[in-house]
């Protein structure tokens, strides 16, 4: 059976698990917004997160007055495949990883190589 955690204990959990993860890799997010939501678009329970953003390596002129790159975790998602809290704080600080790795230009290729894929 799934875990339930409501929205709110659920948005508690995440900023804990930003809270734990390490400075160097915090303090270089430039104009970039945690959101979390139920679902992805089409609805599905595939997709645990998502960067909506153009990556550092990727970006030119890119400054003052862009809209803010979006880090979207998808809490259905994440409580549907987790037993209990402690495995939904492994999946959900992975899952940051994941898509912190995507603003800083790295693929899934990579990702995968390094185990957080």
């Amino acid at each position: 059976m799934p875990l339930h955690l409501d929205a709110d204990a659920f948005e508690e959990l995440v900023t804990d698990e930003l809270d734990r993860l390490p400075d160097e890799m915090i303090d270089g997010l430039d104009n970039v917004v945690f959101v979390v939501e139920d679902r992805p678009e089409d609805g599905s329970l595939d997709l645990l997160g998502l960067y909506d953003g153009v990556a550092l390596t990727e970006r030119d002129a890119y400054g003052f007055g862009e809209m803010p790159d979006r880090l979207i975790l998808y809490r259905e998602p994440l409580l549907s495949i987790c037993a209990d809290e402690d495995e939904l704080r492994e999946e959900v600080h992975v899952t940051l990883v994941h898509e912190i790795a995507h603003y800083y230009g790295i693929d899934d290729d990579r990702l995968h190589e390094l185990g957080w894929a």
